[in-house]
């Protein structure tokens, strides 16, 4: 996952991540890395089109943006 952050970072790739939130709410995201934190990343969310800090701890997973895939969001 850390190289998948990073790589966001230096190209400006959105990547899509599964956050909990801090009430376990669970949310797919659409993000571009613009500074990684020891505890913290802070990302360009696409999905609410402004910037946002998530913990690392509450991040599930993280994957390239597949071409071609419609999420329902």
């Amino acid at each position: 996952m850390n190289g998948l952050l990073l790589t966001s970072k230096e190209e400006q790739m959105p990547i899509e991540i599964m956050y909990m939130s801090n009430k376990g709410e669970i949310s797919h995201r659409k993000v571009i890395v613009k500074g990684i934190q020891e505890d913290t990343i802070r990302g360009y969310c696409l999905t609410r089109r402004q910037t946002r800090l998530f913990k690392r701890s509450n991040i599930l997973s993280a994957a390239r943006v597949r071409i071609g895939y419609k999420t329902a969001l």
